[in-house]
């Protein structure tokens, strides 16, 4: 937890400040009973109304004085809180955008959503009580037992016994509740996750009439984080009671006890009242350090789970010489020599040894039965993954030797899900370049033929874009999300089966339009559907992670059974739909 105040040293004076006034504010409250019995024992007992004014005024001062002293301190803990919180969040999501693909897997994301959320949110509470309440508590409660020896050393002893025995009911409902509160994290980092993907999911979820199903699993996890809660709520919840038992106990003792004082002339009516106050003071304070306890517990715990993601190492790491790629000029623009890949948590390659060049200008397709490694072997073209085995070559250069940012400028990637983020059409297309005039998104749209439904719509360009395209179909969505890789008009363009929503009709054109107005594009298209690759140059068969044959689409009916069956069990497909209209 430590090692996150560095990012709070913009706040250093606010650290400062907030508990030397909260130190202050408690010193005066130490300060008020001790003055209050000399007001009772000296000014009312004796009728002395001067002395009466002076110690009220002092008093009345004091308190002045603590509660502008607690205004300070609570609005330095706010700006220094409120701030650490800010600058720790920006460095988490500036950690996550240069995570690989592989670090994304490794984590997920709904546990990354609940360390940027909650787990800051617990760092904030625990700094803001430091600097409240980590002086004052304890200050208070070994300040109450010093003056209460002060004022009666005899009574003192109340303190003494009643001190260790709260002491252990405390350290029982610590030691019970620490762990619940570990195990309550786990548990919202579960409900986070089907909350997730119940909602990301919905439609599927609609279409296999599984509604009740997820609403029954979500549920359950939500009654177990409930139980949980409950569990930690009932021990903490014994904290009050037994401090009330305690206090009202030594109350009574100090009463009882202090009456027979009072009637001996051994104590003044007003030290009792002081005493009394005391006892309330050390026992509430300890209350507070309890609290503390815990909040500084749970926040070990997010800070451990915030600090895992800090200091986990890359996998994709930059050269500290990078190369710029700027146009690709080589005529060989993607080269494969013997890759492989693995996944990390995996025991088999998910690619092996795929070797294969494609010239600059050319279409390359990719096809294969599902999990064959197609979508794997496009993801290594822009660094999501690094290669295990072998070399992977753009421009004639390795992609290792790239800087990032200018590879990934120089390839337009579509991925399999169309994602559109909130805001307008025109922002989305403005993704692939920033500053993309309005005849650059025309033709962007033009190309990935949309257009005309674009033109159709009664705002346009500036029309609205709700979360994930939603209120758009999914021919539509990935018509954009194409217009958008278009819009930076790339060296490279990847398609990975993205004209899977399309008729065929609307991905002939679109494939005609990129034939002809991009001659110097590299397109690589990932389909299924063998229409959408047969006009291809060259097209890769991939089973089981092996390259198991390549060529063109006439060379492939002729050479491998695998693109066959493929063509096969489409063509009788087609031919069934005909027959059924």
């Amino acid at each position: 937890m430590i090692s996150l105040l560095r990012y709070a040293k913009k706040y250093r004076l606010q650290m400062v400040i907030g508990p030397f006034f909260k130190f202050v504010e408690a010193v005066f409250e130490l300060f008020l009973p001790l003055l209050m019995a000399k007001l009772i024992d000296n000014g009312i007992n004796r009728g002395d109304t001067a002395y009466i004014y002076k110690m009220g005024g002092l008093m009345l001062a004091m308190s002045v004085i603590g509660l502008i002293s607690v205004f300070i301190c609570q609005y330095s803990a706010s700006i220094a809180s409120q701030g650490f919180g800010t600058e720790l969040r920006n460095a988490l999501m500036r950690k996550i955008n240069t995570f690989s693909h592989k670090e994304i897997d490794q984590f997920g994301t709904a546990t990354l959503i609940t360390r940027a959320t909650n787990d800051i949110n617990q760092m904030q509470l625990a700094l803001a009580m430091l600097i409240r309440l980590v002086i004052r508590a304890p200050f208070l409660s070994i300040g109450s037992l010093i003056m209460a020896i002060y004022v009666s050393p005899k009574l003192a002893l109340v303190f003494a016994v009643l001190l260790p025995l709260f002491c252990l009911i405390l350290y029982f409902i610590m030691t019970k509740t620490i762990p619940l509160y570990k195990i309550v994290q786990m548990k919202v980092d579960r409900l986070t996750q089907v909350v997730s993907e119940n909602l990301s999911g919905v439609r599927v979820i609609r279409a296999f009439a599984r509604s009740k199903k997820e609403k029954q699993r979500a549920e359950d996890v939500s009654d177990e984080l409930a139980k949980s809660y409950i569990r930690v709520a009932n021990l903490s919840a014994l904290m009050t009671p037994a401090t009330s038992l305690i206090m009202n106990a030594g109350i009574l003792i100090i009463l009882y006890v202090g009456g027979f004082q009072v009637n001996t002339g051994s104590l003044m009516q007003g030290e009792v009242l002081a005493l009394i106050n005391y006892i309330m003071q050390m026992l509430l304070a300890l209350i507070i350090v309890a609290n503390l306890v815990v909040i500084f517990t749970k926040s070990a715990a997010s800070a451990a789970r915030i600090n895992e993601v800090l200091d986990t190492d890359v996998s994709v790491v930059e050269n500290e010489s990078p190369t710029y790629l700027t146009a690709i000029e080589n005529q060989t623009a993607i080269q494969f020599e013997n890759v492989s890949f693995k996944y990390a948590a995996a025991s088999a390659n998910a690619l092996e040894n795929i070797e294969f060049h494609l010239s600059k200008g050319q279409i390359l397709g990719v096809t294969g039965p599902t999990g064959s490694g197609k979508s794997t072997l496009i993801n290594l073209i822009p660094r999501f993954y690094d290669v295990t085995a072998g070399t992977l070559l753009i421009n004639g250069t390795n992609v290792n030797e790239f800087d990032l940012q200018s590879l990934r400028r120089s390839i337009g990637y579509v991925p399999q899900n169309s994602s559109l983020f909130t805001g307008t059409i025109a922002e989305n297309l403005r993704w692939g370049k920033a500053d993309a005039t309005e005849a650059e998104l025309q033709m962007a749209l033009e190309i990935a033929q949309s257009a005309d439904f674009v033109a159709s719509l009664k705002d346009g360009l500036n029309s609205p874009v709700f979360e994930g395209g939603k209120n758009f179909s999914g021919g539509q969505r990935q018509r954009l999300t194409i217009a958008r890789a278009l819009v930076s008009q790339p060296d490279i363009l990847i398609l990975d089966d993205s004209l899977s929503a399309l008729d065929y009709q609307t991905d002939l054109n679109l494939r005609r339009a990129l034939a002809s107005r991009l001659r110097n594009t590299t397109v690589v298209i990932v389909s299924q559907r063998i229409s959408s690759i047969q006009t291809a140059d060259q097209i890769l068969v991939l089973n089981d992670g092996k390259l198991a044959n390549s060529g063109t689409h006439k060379q492939l009916l002729a050479e491998s059974d695998i693109y066959r069956q493929i063509y096969d069990s489409q063509s009788e497909t087609e031919t069934d739909v005909k027959e059924v209209h």
